[in-house]
């Protein structure tokens, strides 16, 4: 099982800026570039509940469900 990471195509969409993000959320943009690059292995509901309000988009536009077929 894998879950992705799709903030970097969400953010292109609305044409927004990883400075202007972090600014927003009120997260580092070392946090929020690492969130984006999908090299973290957890994120807090209230983190995402923020990129969520600024970038007006469900939790199911930035993570995506992969069936990788390994069963852990």
């Amino acid at each position: 099982m894998s879950i992705i990471l799709r903030l970097d195509r969400v953010m292109a969409d609305r044409k927004m800026s990883l400075n202007e993000l972090s600014e927003r959320v009120g997260i580092s943009n070392v946090n929020l570039s690492k969130l984006k690059t999908g090299k973290v292995s957890a994120i807090r509901f209230s983190t995402l509940n923020a990129i969520c309000r600024v970038l007006r988009c469900q939790p199911g536009d930035i993570l995506e469900y992969i069936d990788d077929g390994n069963d852990e």
